[in-house]
């Protein structure tokens, strides 16, 4: 079969379109042949062995999937890798069933991303009605649901960070109330501004470095800051006086840990799911490339010339 493949660690440019062996299922195992492969920034630091999980080589990236099964079911599945291929072989267990009403490209951009930005509403920032979001990387695949979720769960007042007009605009026609720039001068006075003067309640949080310091700063008491990326790979350092002195929290979210919590998992894949499938909750989809193009794609991704969900098409 095709497949995006790495042998060694680094940039776009280490991955390589090539054929491979066809997967063989294992016990409990399926065969699926893949519809749609999702894109995420993190595949971007995976395929540098710089993430939070150490990688092994040689390697097939990719961690989402839709598609279907030897038997003819639509499915779509989270997997720690192997995503970026023409078939894959996932525990029956981890499989999807997809309702007709979820096409392949929503179904590939909804699990990671949708259930990134419902855990980090609802678990982590544990969101009130009434309360104001700041969501960073607002037009990319997490925060476009993201904003959608923050008004389905009330939220008094949505401030979408975006870097260009054309993505602002889209932030807004998704509901934000506000969009800012999010390479601005002065960072926490914009998104006091968007908020009316006052600080926020939530913020969600990709970007690391002076983005989240100025985020952290621009929250209320009792307010939480929710770490779920560190896309400038700037790591930040939080002093507990200041959490204390102000009364904040800083929350990181690694989606990982919500297979640990089999019961939250299901949670939030039957609300991220049936969102889609009742027209509530829409994936904005960027683009899809063919299989052959994800180094291209892994390039426009890393330099922030995307918007909305990309996505890898093995049949192109």
């Amino acid at each position: 079969m095709k497949a995006v493949r790495i042998t060694r660690f680094g940039g776009p440019e280490v991955l390589e379109h090539t054929e491979v062996p066809d997967p063989e299922p294992g016990e409990g195992e399926v065969l699926v042949d893949v519809a749609r492969a999702g894109i995420n920034f993190a595949d971007t630091h995976v395929t540098r062995n710089d993430y939070l999980a150490q990688q092994e080589l040689p390697m097939i990236p990719g961690g989402e999937i839709s598609g279907t099964t030897e038997d003819g079911r639509r499915v779509a599945a989270l997997l720690m890798n192997g995503g970026y291929a023409e078939r894959v072989a996932v525990p029956e267990a981890a499989l999807v069933p997809l309702p007709d009403e979820v096409d392949d490209d929503q179904a590939a951009a909804l699990l990671l991303q949708g259930l990134t930005a419902w855990g980090t509403l609802t678990i982590s920032a544990k969101l009130q009605q009434g309360e104001s979001v700041v969501i960073h990387a607002a037009a990319g695949g997490t925060g476009s649901l993201a904003i959608q979720l923050a008004k389905r769960y009330g939220a008094g007042r949505v401030i979408a960070l975006a870097s260009t007009e054309d993505k602002r605009k889209a932030t807004l026609e998704l509901g934000a109330d506000a969009a800012i720039d999010s390479r601005g001068d002065d960072l926490r006075e914009a998104i006091l501004e968007a908020n009316g003067g006052d600080p926020v309640d939530v913020v969600l949080e990709m970007s690391g470095g002076e983005a989240f310091e100025a985020s952290l700063r621009s929250l209320d008491v009792f307010g939480r800051i929710v770490i779920f990326g560190i896309a400038s790979r700037e790591e930040n350092s939080v002093r507990t006086g200041h959490l204390l002195r102000n009364s904040r929290g800083a929350i990181g979210f690694w989606l990982v840990h919500l297979f640990r919590r089999p019961q939250l998992l299901r949670a939030g894949i039957g609300e991220v799911v049936g969102a889609a499938a009742a027209g509530e909750l829409r994936a904005v989809i960027g683009e899809v490339y063919p299989l052959s193009e994800a180094r291209q794609a892994h390039e426009q991704i890393a330099a922030r010339q995307t918007q909305g969900k990309l996505l890898l098409d093995p049949a192109r």
